[in-house]
């Protein structure tokens, strides 16, 4: 049995494991043993959020022009998360990990966040405010890395963390398709695009600042 599931330890959960209250629920735990009973891997269903992301984005995309594609957005961001979660489920729960899972844990969901972010700016007609989003997205995730690979435990805090993120996008297709139907601007996918942007930029300050507090609390005697 490899020695590290998708990221995580075998001997015991995982220090560097994100809190998700939904593993604990019985859906999810009946579509784990579902997926066990078949031959899919923890690392495929990794690249499959990624597949359901750019379905999600392009619906984002487009949405403006076709507001009921906004559902179809949520659709493909909830089925991200979904995949999300059962990913690591498998892998750590089923035993299925594997010595590359590492990566599978992160690679996609950087694209998926970037696809996602960038298109929520356009479909706010800001590209630039959505691949500012996508960019400090990435760099919440460069900042919790960087604190593991200098030995602490990763810090998934907020305000802004990868759950947050999407439950803002989320909110915003809901509330777009009912602005779509009063008003021909996209004031809410606008707004929703700043709440990411600066609310990530925050999030890299208070990981920052508690990995500096770390450091400094384990120099003193």
């Amino acid at each position: 049995m490899n020695d590290a599931f998708h990221g995580e330890h075998a001997d015991g959960p995982a220090t560097d494991r994100r809190p998700i209250a939904a593993r604990q629920s019985g859906f999810a735990r009946q579509l784990t043993a579902l997926l066990l009973k078949t031959q899919v891997t923890p690392n495929q269903i990794s690249l499959f959020s990624i597949a359901f992301a750019v379905i999600g984005a392009a619906a984002l995309f487009w949405a403006p022009h076709w507001p009921f594609l906004y559902l179809l957005a949520v659709a493909g961001i909830q089925l991200r998360l979904l995949c999300n979660l059962l990913d690591g489920m498998v892998a750590v729960e089923g035993g299925r990990g594997s010595s590359v899972g590492a990566l599978y844990n992160e690679f996609p969901d950087r694209v998926a966040d970037t696809v996602l972010i960038v298109a929520l700016g356009y479909a706010a007609e800001a590209g630039w405010l959505g691949w500012g989003g996508a960019l400090a997205a990435a760099l919440t995730a460069y900042v919790r890395v960087f604190g593991g690979s200098i030995g602490q435990a990763q810090d998934f805090r907020g305000p802004m963390a990868k759950q947050h993120r999407m439950a803002v996008m989320s909110l915003a297709c809901v509330l777009a398709l009912a602005e779509a139907a009063l008003t021909t601007g996209h004031f809410i996918p606008y707004v929703a695009a700043w709440v990411i942007l600066l609310g990530s930029l925050l999030t890299c300050w208070t990981r920052t600042r508690a990995i500096v507090s770390r450091i400094r609390g384990a120099s003193q005697p």
